[in-house]
């Protein structure tokens, strides 16, 4: 059996023994975050994406040897196992090569030539493979006549029907052909049969084709809806004379009456059974490679949309807008603790709403306001910008997407946090604490309701369940989390720990208090030693007993930093605090203790104790005179919010309900191949308006700058 270890270094240009190293680190209990910081001098260095990769490989592997023991076992309780046929299946590298090797040997529905083989037409499809220039086809299949087989045609058909089967069989063929394809094949989609003539969104695909090596994943998924929608119908279509003649001539066709029944048998082959099984295959793989590359764009996004900059430790009044039901408002504390909550009705009664707002202003000196981007998010703008002008212009006023956030307050999660509130307050209160602590905070919803994503209910549903995953786990741990204060949501994404020891974290905190040093964490009930050295570097206290619980340093090199500050002659907490003194330190002691990599991430976290990774937070700013779609013309010069990003563009929000869209190539002023490569979400842009159609409230924008 091929060893997968090589064979995986060389697909990623890594070592075999990095290969090695990860594997056993994960056989071990070692989680990706955990192995990517705590273990870089074990990995040679590897980061998250380049562990993943390698645990990416090992399953496919893993899953190939499975699949091969099974296909062994079947075929030799065939009895059809040889030695030749078994080295072929061990030897190959590819699901698709050893399911071709498979397919002859393939359990399978009643077929045309085994109801031949039934027939008895074996040997006549054995004569047809062999073209012997011996008595004639039509002669020689006489003698296989019976009452089943009335005339000589009928058995020749069904000897072909033999050698077409066996011929789309073959592993060598079904490779040759597949290559072609992906080549020179066309994906085409014509108006299915039924599908409405006008007014159809997928009218421009009615005559499309496109060659299958160049589709688009974006413009796949979209063809694939039209055709679950049943308004399109898909094909692969190729030119397969050329392909034809190449396999006669690789099969050795003759020039005599055999030949000619052989090649019939091959057409046969080819358009009633290899081109429609080669079609489905690749459609298939078209659709895998389509949802991998909108999962990774979805997967991009989020990861932007959960590292977004943290408003902080700071006051806040949410607002969720609804003009006819009113303004649901909360005010929450600089930990996201719900204060107060009422209702806004200024289109009842503006100067009373304006009263009881400034009200709350003056109770609970807010450091920002927060405002749900939905419907009636500009009205309530401008209403609160009005209010506090004279007296709180300092008041930073922010809208905040609200996507998910309806989900989000009528969820399970919700009801536990907030089970005698409304709905609608809920909302306000998740509204708020995004803007205080977005990954903290959006944790807590599915990641495909929050609308960063690109046909995100067109794929995979468990590929993009398992993407997203990794994604929230890698940016909390990226981040770290307050033991605390943390919600049992954030806590279960922490590295090691599961749901059920994250909720017993949070009940032990409710009945001993607060925890006052990480050590703590093993009076936890179920959480063993393998846990807490998976969980311990990620998770943080403020002002704990010893001063490096508020760092990502891992506990299991305090004694390592305790060393280095007794050769400064510092307490611990002195060298953390004047981290200048790092300066003069001799490194060579602790580069033997811990090796260069692991020593240099220690000492980069002292110079910055505790660091934040994410970006400082800036506030937007929309134009004033800009309301609505018909305040838009084209020239415009505008800034806005990036809220999505596609394979074919960016979505940006320009304080007109509608976002507006900058196509890739108007996202800079050279050739773009890659969205991701120039805007991210949550990026402040600037961008000029090309032209808008309020009718179909369809916004285009430019982010190139003029030269």
């Amino acid at each position: 059996m091929t060893d997968p270890k090589q064979i995986i270094a060389d697909a990623l240009k890594l070592r075999p023994q990095q290969i090695e190293t990860v594997n056993s680190l994960f056989a071990e209990g070692g989680t990706v975050p955990f192995i990517a910081r705590y273990r870089k001098d074990h990995t040679g260095g590897l980061d998250e994406v380049q562990i993943r990769a390698i645990q990416e490989q090992l399953a496919y592997w893993q899953d190939l040897q499975t699949r091969q023991q099974s296909i062994l076992e079947t075929i030799e309780g065939q009895g059809k196992l040889t030695d030749s046929l078994r080295q072929q299946i061990l030897a190959v590298t590819q699901k698709t090569e050893l399911e071709d090797l498979y397919l002859p040997y393939k359990p399978r529905r009643r077929t045309r030539a085994q109801t031949a083989r039934e027939q008895g037409l074996e040997p006549l499809a054995l004569l047809i493979q062999s073209q012997r220039n011996s008595e004639h086809p039509q002669d020689q299949a006489k003698a296989f006549m019976t009452s089943e087989v009335p005339d000589s045609d009928s058995a020749l058909q069904g000897a072909r029907d033999i050698v077409a089967e066996h011929l789309a069989e073959k592993a060598d063929l079904r490779r040759q052909a597949r290559e072609l394809i992906w080549k020179q094949g066309q994906i085409t989609a014509r108006k299915a049969r039924g599908a409405e003539t006008e007014h159809n969104k997928y009218s421009d695909y009615f005559e499309y084709s496109e060659p299958v090596s160049r589709v688009p994943s974006h413009r796949y998924l979209a063809l694939r809806r039209g055709e679950k929608e049943k308004q399109l119908k898909l094909k692969v279509e190729i030119e397969a004379e050329r392909l034809l003649q190449r396999f006669e001539h690789q099969l050795r066709r003759q020039p005599n009456a055999w030949g000619d029944q052989f090649a019939l048998a091959l057409q046969d082959g080819w358009h009633r059974l290899l081109m429609p099984s080669l079609e489905s295959e690749i459609l298939a793989e078209l659709k895998e490679r389509s949802d991998e590359r909108a999962i990774d764009i979805f997967a991009s996004n989020l990861h932007e949309l959960l590292m977004a900059s943290p408003l902080g430790t700071q006051s806040v009044l949410g607002l969720d807008p609804g003009l006819r039901t009113g303004i649901k408002t909360v005010a929450l504390s600089d930990t996201g603790q719900l204060l107060e909550e009422f209702v806004l009705h200024p289109l009842r009664n503006e100067e009373q709403a304006r009263q009881r707002f400034l009200k709350a202003v003056k109770q609970h000196q807010p450091h920002a306001i927060a405002i749900g981007d939905g419907t009636g998010s500009r009205e309530t703008e401008q209403w609160v910008r009005q209010w506090i002008k004279a007296d709180h212009s300092q008041l930073l006023v922010i809208r905040v997407s609200e996507s998910g956030a309806s989900i989000y307050s009528a969820s399970d999660t919700a009801r536990e946090e907030f089970p005698d509130l409304d709905l609608t307050v809920r909302g306000a209160i998740s509204i708020g604490r995004r803007l205080q602590d977005p990954l903290a905070e959006l944790v807590k919803i599915e990641p495909r309701s929050l609308g960063v994503g690109q046909y995100q209910h067109d794929v995979n549903a468990t590929a993009l369940a398992g993407k997203l995953d990794q994604v929230v786990e890698t940016c909390v741990n990226q981040v770290g989390v307050e033991l605390n204060s943390a919600s049992y949501h954030l806590l279960e994404r922490v590295s090691g720990l599961s749901a059920s020891i994250a909720k017993r974290v949070v009940e032990y905190r409710n009945q001993a208090g607060r925890f006052h040093s990480r050590a703590e964490l093993k009076k936890v009930k179920g959480l063993g030693a393998k846990t807490f050295e998976q969980a311990a570097g990620f998770l943080r206290i403020r002002a704990g007993e010893h001063p490096l619980d508020n760092t990502a340093v891992h506990p299991e090199h305090y004694g390592l930093v305790e060393k280095m500050a007794r050769q400064l002659k510092l307490k611990t907490a002195e060298l953390i605090a004047q981290p200048q003194n790092l300066q003069s330190l001799d490194l060579s002691p602790f580069e033997q203790e811990v090796g260069k990599l692991t020593l240099a991430d220690i000492l980069q976290e002292l110079q910055k104790p505790g660091r934040d990774p994410r970006a400082a937070f800036t506030a937007p700013s929309f134009r004033d005179d800009v309301h609505k779609i018909e305040d838009l013309s084209e020239g415009m010069k505008l800034q806005g919010k990036v809220t999505n990003v596609a394979a074919f563009g960016a979505f940006v929000d320009i304080g007109v309900h509608q976002d507006g869209l900058v196509h890739i190539s108007e996202l800079a002023n050279r050739y773009v191949k890659d969205p991701h490569e120039v805007v991210r979400i949550g990026q402040t842009l600037n961008v000029t308006v090309l032209a808008v159609d309020a009718k179909r409230k369809r916004i285009q924008l430019s982010a190139k700058t003029e030269s």
